[in-house]
Formats: C-alpha cells, structure tokens, sequence
C-alpha cells in the first residue's frame, strides 16, 4: 500500500510538471528558462516586492483564478499595480483611477509578470502560450475562438508581439489559434525574441482610455 501511494504520488507531480498534451520539447524549455530566470532575476523580484510594499502596502502579489489548459482554472500570480480604492458606495474604481505611476512603470517593462514564472514552473503556464484572461470569458468565446485553450496559456504570446492590447479582440483571437495551429519550438524562440524587442519598445501596453484592454463581452449575431 505505501508502494501504491508513492508510486501515485510520483505518477500525480509528474502530470504536473509534464502535462498530458504538451509537447516535451516545448516543456523542456519552459522548465529550463525558468530556472535559470528565477536564479538569475530572483535580486530583481526581492526589489520590486520591496517597492511595491512600501508604495501600494500587502499584498505584495496579485493572485487571480483564470482558465488555463482545457479551460482548467488556476490561480495566476503577478506582481500588484493598483490600489485598492473604493468610491462612496463601496465599489473598486475603475482601473485606470486605481493604477499607479509605480504600477505602470511595472507594465511597461512586462516586470509585473515575473511571478507567473510560479506558474511556470508548476505546469499551469508556459513561456510562450495565448494570454489567460478572465473566467467569464469562456462562456463568451465562439468554438474557434475556444481552441485557444488547446495548448498552455503563456506570458507572452503571437498576439502580444503583433499589437499586444491594441489590437481588437477579434485578432488577438486569430492570432491565438494561429499559434495553436502551427506551433513548433522554432516559432516559440522567435517569439520570445519578439518578446524582448516589444518589451524595449514598450508598445501596445494599453488600449487608448484603458488601463490595458476593455473588457471582452462575446461577439456580435450576424
């Protein structure tokens, strides 16, 4: 019986470092770079943790449950870039009132995805993958547009390095299931590359008159 239950338990951490479905290569790399990231950048992490906790006080960490792989839920992890202000009538403020010069410092850079490597690292997230966004969101998703869960969400993604929060819904969408279509390891290096470059060009952080993108309410009947 303690066989069994050892032989369970390595059978249960191994699902979750290798999950079914995707692609060993492709895990290899995640599990690789994030290693190496959190060693190298882990200084980093302890000084942004540390100006966050001094300018916005605790919670240091943003944590939000959002579909991943098969439209699982997780819980997401980022650093946090809003306050949490209330209007008279006990409601949060629109997030534009509620970001921060620090917190848009933060986005501009990509510096408030780093704990996501948490993500990473336990098989909920990949480097590369469509964004994870909000759980509401499944129900409003057509069948193509759905397939973006097919494969990992990621940190960064097609749709990040080809307009980032300034394209349209529509787009981001096509440019997900594109990557679902034609991935390969060759095209996740290219677009971590990519990555680096938009980062450097701080583009597309936000759609104009949001704080990052106007909230998806499912598509139009034709």
């Amino acid at each position: 019986m303690i066989e069994e239950t050892a032989t369970a338990r390595v059978i249960r951490i191994g699902m979750r470092f290798f999950p079914t479905g995707v692609p060993i290569l492709k895990r290899l790399l995640d599990l690789i770079l994030t290693i190496l990231g959190l060693i190298l950048i882990s200084p980093l992490l302890g000084l942004v943790a540390l100006l966050i906790w001094l300018r916005l006080g605790p919670p240091v960490l943003f944590r939000q449950v959002r579909p991943g792989y098969h439209g699982e839920p997780f819980t997401l992890y980022k650093f946090r870039t809003m306050t949490y202000s209330y209007d008279s009538k006990g409601n949060l403020l629109p997030d534009s009132e509620r970001l921060t010069r620090l917190g848009l410092f933060l986005r501009s850079l990509s510096l408030d995805e780093f704990p996501s490597l948490i993500n990473v690292l336990r098989g909920e997230m990949s480097w590369v993958g469509p964004r994870p966004l909000l759980m509401q969101y499944l129900d409003r998703y057509t069948k193509e547009q759905a397939r973006r869960h097919d494969v990992l969400p990621g940190i960064t993604g097609w749709a990040q390095v080809n307009g980032r929060n300034v394209l349209t819904w529509e787009d981001k969408f096509r440019f997900d299931v594109w990557y679902v279509d034609n991935w390969s390891l060759g095209l996740d290096i290219k677009i971590l590359l990519l990555t680096f470059w938009t980062v450097l060009q701080r583009d597309g952080i936000s759609q104009p008159g949001h704080a990052t993108a106007e909230e998806f309410m499912g598509n139009e009947e034709e």
